[in-house]
C-alpha cells in the first residue's frame, strides 16, 4: 500500500526515509531511525516490531542483510511484508515477500533503498532509484525528490493519501538535546508529497542556519520593505518610526514567529524573513 525510499549521507551521516502511501497516518508506522546506527522502512502489512528490532540488529553490528535475513526468518508472516533498510555503513538491502500485492518490489544501490507495493507497475521504484542517484543537495532534498519522481511514475495504484519525511542526525534534534533532525508528517492529504514539500521549506526556514549573503543592513530599500510589512501586518501603526522602533517592532515580529535562529545584531536583517513577511 506504500512507496517508500531509505538513505544515507556519508558527509552529514544522516539517516532517513521518506514515504507515501494510500493510507493513513504512514509516518507513524513506516520510518524508523536512529543516528549512527541506520534506518529502517517497513510496510506492506507492516510488522512495526521491524522498526525497533532492526534498530537494535543494527546497533549490534550486523549488516543490512544480516538484519532483514534475521526479521523475515521470525516472522510467520513474511511473505506478506516488505522492508529496506540501509545500515550504519551505508549498505543498503531491500525485501518484498513473495504475498505482497502486485506490483511489488525493491531496488538498491549505494546508500539506498528503495520499495513499494500495490504500485502502478516497477516504473515507481525504479524512478526513486534514479532521482536518488542523480540529485544533489541535502539528504532531505534528495529523499523528497525521489519521491515526488515515484509518484510522477505511476506511484500507489490506489492514489495518495498521506506522506513523511524523517531524518537523523547526531545532536542535531531541536537544541541539540536529540538524534531527530526532521521530523515531518502530512496525515491526510489530497496531495500529500507536495504538502510535504511545502512543510519542509517551512521548516528549513525554522530551523536551519541563515545563509551569510542574505544577513544585511536595515537601511535603504530594505528598510522601506520592513517598515511597510510590519504595518501590514498591524506590528506598528505608522510608517514614520525611529530606529529603535523598528528594531523593536522587528524583535517582536521575529519572536512571535519562533524564528530566533535567524534573528541578528541590532540593524541587520535576514533576508528570508522579510521574503517571509510579504507572502503572509
Amino acid at each position: 500500500m506504500t512507496f517508500s525510499i531509505v538513505g544515507y549521507d556519508p558527509k552529514e551521516k544522516e539517516w532517513g526515509i521518506a514515504v507515501q502511501s494510500k493510507f493513513l497516518g504512514v509516518g507513524s508506522v513506516v520510518p524508523w531511525a536512529k543516528a549512527g546506527v541506520g534506518a529502517v522502512a517497513t510496510q506492506s502489512y507492516a510488522n512495526t516490531a521491524y522498526g525497533p528490532k532492526g534498530l537494535e540488529l543494527l546497533e549490534q553490528g550486523l549488516s543490512a542483510e544480516e538484519v532483514i535475513q534475521k526479521l523475515t526468518e521470525e516472522d510467520p508472516d513474511r511473505d506478506l511484508r516488505q522492508v529496506g533498510i540501509v545500515d550504519s555503513k551505508g549498505r543498503a538491502a531491500s525485501f518484498t515477500g513473495k504475498g505482497c500485492y502486485d506490483w511489488a518490489g525493491g531496488e538498491t544501490g549505494t546508500h539506498f533503498a528503495a520499495q513499494g507495493n500495490i504500485l502502478v507497475d516497477e516504473n515507481t521504484v525504479a524512478a526513486m532509484a534514479k532521482a536518488f542517484q542523480e540529485t544533489e543537495g541535502s539528504l532531505a532534498e534528495r529523499l523528497l525528490t525521489a519521491l515526488e519522481k515515484g509518484q510522477e511514475a505511476g506511484g500507489d495504484s490506489r492514489g495518495m493519501q498521506s506522506a513523511s519525511l524523517l531524518v537523523v542526525k547526531e545532536k542535531g534534534g531541536y537544541g541539540g538535546y536529540n538524534d531527530r533532525y526532521i521530523d515531518l508528517r502530512v496525515e491526510d492529504h489530497k496531495e500529500p508529497i507536495q504538502e510535504l514539500k511545502r512543510i519542509y521549506h517551512i521548516h528549513r526556514l525554522y530551523f536551519s542556519s541563515p545563509v551569510p549573503k542574505k544577513i544585511v543592513p536595515i537601511e535603504g530599500d530594505v528598510k522601506a520593505q520592513l517598515t511597510t510589512e510590519l504595518k501590514r501586518l498591524q506590528f506598528v501603526s505608522s510608517s514614520e518610526l525611529s530606529d529603535e522602533e523598528l528594531q523593536n517592532a522587528l524583535t517582536k515580529y521575529i519572536h512571535s514567529e519562533n524564528f530566533e535562529m535567524r534573528e541578528q545584531e541590532q540593524g541587520l536583517l535576514d533576508l528570508d524573513i522579510l521574503d517571509f513577511m510579504k507572502k503572509q
